[in-house]
């Protein structure tokens, strides 16, 4: 059965076996996927192999990453194909090859910085590369913070606190830049997504949103965004529709252009949205969408068993 979401120019055929693992491989949890200018697309997901390559049908290209990370959580692909990989599981940002050659690391791997002190890092989440490749990383979990930090990996500034007013934040757990050097950082638990400058200054704030938690924005003049939503995680609202999981598409300034999913609320069904949480979109402008549904399952479906499979990868093919 093909199940499309969307309309007009945002219509999308859902391929959910996308990925062509091999024979007794499984993604667990995807955290965060990426593509690079040739279109293979990089899965980092909480598996046995961290970080799993494919092409752009979905054949298995080659794998590494268990001997570098803890637990994933996002990944930005830069212009040179390099990789910005975030580990919250030991507090680290690391700059790889394609091939999995570390070229920097920040941060010191098992050892966080003091719960909610500012410092970095403290179960850092997510990393964005401005247009003069400063690399800005979310911080994330146990802290309410934004870093700034030179292209060689020296700390310039930082920006944030806990709170709900301008600037402040609520689970600060992704960040993407555009060829502008505006900074947008998605306030998740505040139920929007912040705009900085690349001084840290606060511009405006993107709200009618759910738990924004994944985004991704292409490079170029005046990209739209695309932004996954977490669907509800109370008991008292979690079967309620319109709530989400989905994924968003909006504007630079804000404006909802499209929505995918999220009418039924959370529901385990073929096509439908668990736990959207690291997007990317290849030159064909398919989206590639990871999802952390065994992690979520918990918060989203209650406390009963978690089903042997889960879908945590899914392709949107334009159509």
């Amino acid at each position: 059965m093909t199940i499309t979401l969307g309309e007009g120019e945002h219509k999308y055929r859902v391929v959910e076996d996308w990925a062509k693992l091999p024979e007794g491989w499984d993604f667990r949890d995807v955290a965060g996927v990426g593509v690079d200018s040739k279109d293979q697309v990089y899965v980092f997901n909480r598996g046995v192999q961290p970080m799993i390559v494919f092409d752009r049908e979905g054949n298995f290209l080659r794998s590494w990453g268990s001997d570098i990370f803890h637990r994933a959580h996002g990944l930005h692909i830069g212009p040179d194909d390099a990789l910005y990989c975030t580990d919250d599981g030991d507090h680290t940002v690391r700059k790889i090859t394609s091939e999995g050659k570390v070229l920097l690391e920040i941060g010191v791997p098992g050892e966080p910085a003091p719960y909610v002190s500012g410092e970095p890092f403290h179960r850092c989440t997510h990393t964005a590369l401005s247009p003069d490749n400063h690399i800005f990383v979310s911080d994330g979990y146990g802290n309410a913070r934004v870093h700034k930090y030179s292209p060689d990996g020296k700390l310039v500034m930082s920006w944030g606190e806990p709170g709900s007013d301008p600037g402040q934040f609520n689970i600060v757990h992704n960040i993407v830049a555009d060829d502008d050097g505006w900074i947008y950082v998605a306030d998740r638990e505040n139920h929007r997504v912040q705009v900085f400058d690349t001084n840290g200054k606060y511009e405006t704030q993107w709200n009618n949103l759910h738990r924004p938690c994944g985004l991704f924005m292409p490079r170029g003049k005046c990209p739209n965004c695309v932004i996954g939503e977490l669907g509800p995680g109370m008991p008292v609202n979690r079967h309620m529709p319109n709530l989400g999981p989905r994924l968003s598409i909006v504007t630079n300034e804000g404006k909802l252009i499209a929505r995918l999913g999220g009418e039924d609320g959370l529901v385990n069904e073929p096509g439908k949205f668990m736990a959207p949480h690291g997007l990317a979109m290849d030159s064909r402008g398919d989206i590639y969408v990871g999802e952390v549904s065994y992690t979520n399952w918990p918060a989203s479906f209650g406390e009963g068993p978690v089903p042997a499979k889960l879908s945590t990868l899914k392709k949107l093919e334009k159509v």
